[in-house]
């Protein structure tokens, strides 16, 4: 009767020990390239393109106002001798002004550049991190390795988060 009972008990912890070993082969880990993700979506070929027409807009209207300081440049330059003094000092004041607007026309710029590219990317961005963290939950995925990013993607909500364990064996808080 003992015999039985050991032996039955030795069976049952055989079977626990055996789904645990089954459960942690059957861990998968898989990786993904976020940025070919990204550039597969059709509105990032859409937003791309937005963002690069804005883009030469800017360039062009720059190169008109560089133009125009160019010219006026040289006239002062090859005219500076025979101007009056009050003409000269305006002219020079004209040349200032053009230089502040043209620094601040393209600090504008990029601020727009930039803004246009959070607004249209970053839902995007979001979208592929979504799909990842969704894809990991039904594939059953323990975690998700980015080629793209060195960075893991995704992590099973079920996973462990050893920092404290490891802050505990470097002696830190």
């Amino acid at each position: 009767m003992m015999k039985k009972i050991i032996f039955s008990i030795f069976l049952t912890f055989s079977v626990f020990y055996a789904e645990s070993i089954v459960a942690q082969s059957a861990m998968q880990i898989a990786f993904i390239n976020s940025n070919e993700l990204l550039e597969a979506i059709p509105e990032k070929v859409e937003a791309t393109k937005f963002i690069n027409d804005l883009n030469q807009k800017y360039k062009d209207e720059l190169q008109v106002m560089q133009n125009d300081y160019n010219k006026k440049y040289s006239d002062f330059i090859s005219y500076q001798n025979s101007m009056a003094d009050n003409v000269r000092l305006r002219r020079m004041q004209e040349l200032y002004e053009l230089e502040r607007q043209i620094n601040n026309f393209m600090k504008v710029a990029q601020e727009d550049i930039n803004l246009q590219e959070q607004q249209l990317i970053v839902p995007l961005r979001k979208k592929v991190k979504d799909a990842i963290y969704q894809v990991g939950i039904e594939q059953g995925f323990v975690c998700i390795y980015d080629l793209a990013n060195p960075a893991i993607a995704f992590v099973t909500p079920d996973a462990t988060n050893a920092t404290d364990l490891v802050k505990k064996k470097l002696e830190v808080r």
